[in-house]
């Protein structure tokens, strides 16, 4: 909206930049979330504020996940550690507080948190860019059955069960229960879907070798999608051009399928066909995140509502960007997709406003033509439109590639996932199940007896 932000233009009590006075923190601008959204507004601020603003990030995590990668830690084609930045190595003069929110009291500009930090937080300006939760309660036993794909936790718990499973499998004699523990659903048919189909189905080939007692033609995965094609976000050729490769693959895929039920056995369509399975990969359904429940903000669809230029409505010095914020394109009156090309743009016009509003001048509305849209369909196949040029195949793999090393957050992070990548060529995935339990004393008791997550059996 082109309107200027009159709240910018009083001055604030208390401390400087930074500065502590009853036990609390002040701050010119304050970031909720550590996502790529967060990240971004942060570098861009950092180039555009004047060394005399301070910047925070609040953030429950201390790094940045590249969440289109999660298939690939999936598969075992890359490193856990490739797939995540740490925020600190990212930013210059900004601050960073790993801390969790309890509230934020909008009329006093005061956050609290929980943690042991003493004091609250206080903003000039406030950014809400939390992000969205996993939703698994969409379908009646999918919370209780299925695995959601949303952290790097997530990756390495479906890694470990992938491989735990081939292990039961290999022990177990009959050939039912056998084919059960070897046979995956992923329910959802968008980007996240078809990549980690696509990953799963390349990793159980390339580990194939090393289980004698398992039969290849005994593992299944299986693609359930609720739409009339594939990728419902790129074109129609380019869904059904990814459903052929799919299938020459071995992959099975069921078009207009909603799941009905989950339970331990498998899935149950809504047609009254049931799927046995014995691992369940949800890739649908979003949730608001709990901290956006409680500010009592106005939603949309769970997400908060937001003027054209980003900003809360009836909340000077408020904004909201990224997959929380249900933000208005200028470019064609609509809502932003939730995704990681929106919310960098959104970032990055964000910076702009609020410089603009520390000025007194008037902000800009979002506007955004997407380039397109690129995914990987699995071993040396991709498909990719984008500036409404269709590609597919070899070439859009490795632009798929060339495109994701680019966006990688930090120079360290680019040279390794690089090698890592050539050297997944070269050489079979990994299989090892990666135990993360601490070592654990018979007898004892409290916090230091206590055992961590299983290593991926439930």
């Amino acid at each position: 909206m082109n309107r200027p932000d009159t709240e910018t233009r009083r001055d604030q009590p208390g401390p400087g930049p930074a500065g502590t006075a009853n036990g609390s923190r002040y701050y010119d601008v304050v970031i909720l979330g550590g996502g790529f959204a967060g990240a971004t507004l942060a570098r861009r601020l950092e180039r555009k504020l004047p060394p005399g603003r301070a910047i925070a990030i609040i953030s429950r995590q201390n790094f940045i996940t590249y969440n289109p990668l999660l298939p690939e830690v999936v598969g075992a084609s890359i490193l856990p550690g490739h797939v995540v930045a740490p925020l600190r190595q990212m930013i210059r003069r900004t601050h960073f507080h790993m801390l969790e929110v309890s509230r934020i009291d909008f009329p006093a500009r005061t956050i609290h948190h929980r943690g042991e930090v003493p004091g609250p937080i206080r903003y000039g300006h406030l950014v809400i860019a939390c992000g969205m939760h996993a939703n698994l309660d969409r379908v009646p036993g999918m919370a209780s059955h299925a695995l959601p794909l949303k952290t790097l936790g997530d990756a390495l718990f479906l890694r470990n069960r992938i491989i735990a499973r081939l292990e039961q499998a290999a022990l177990e004699t009959d050939p039912q229960k056998r084919r059960n523990l070897t046979s995956f659903v992923i329910v959802g048919g968008g980007f996240s879907g078809v990549e980690v189909a696509g990953e799963i189905a390349d990793f159980l080939h390339s580990a194939m070798r090393y289980y004698k007692a398992v039969n290849p033609e005994e593992c299944r995965v299986i693609l359930v999608h609720s739409g009339e094609y594939l990728l419902p976000e790129i074109s129609r050729q380019l869904g059904e051009f990814t459903q052929r490769k799919m299938l020459s693959q071995g992959i099975e895929i069921h078009l207009n399928a909603r799941a009905a039920r989950v339970d331990g056995e498998g899935v149950e369509l809504a047609s009254g066909e049931h799927i046995p399975a014995r691992t369940i990969i949800c890739t649908v359904g979003t949730a608001p995140n709990p901290l956006t429940l409680k500010l009592g903000l106005a939603l949309e669809r769970g997400r908060i509502t937001t003027h054209p230029d980003m900003s809360v409505p009836g909340l000077e010095g408020v904004w909201a960007i990224g997959d929380c914020a249900a933000v208005p394109n200028a470019h064609d009156d609509r809502l932003c997709p939730p995704t990681a090309q929106f919310a960098v743009r959104q970032a990055r016009q964000l910076a702009d406003n609020i410089v603009r509003s520390l000025r007194a001048q008037p902000t800009r509305p979002f506007s955004y033509k997407p380039v397109g849209q690129i995914s990987s369909i699995g071993h040396n196949k991709a498909v990719a439109e984008l500036f409404g040029v269709r590609i597919s195949g070899f070439i859009a793999w490795l632009l798929w590639r060339g495109v994701y090393l680019l966006k990688i957050p930090t120079f360290a992070r680019k040279v390794r996932i690089f090698f890592a990548w050539n050297w997944e060529m070269l050489f079979p995935a990994d299989i090892a199940n990666l135990d993360f339990e601490r070592t654990h004393c018979e007898g004892a008791t409290g916090e230091a007896g206590r055992r961590g997550p299983a290593d991926g059996r439930r």
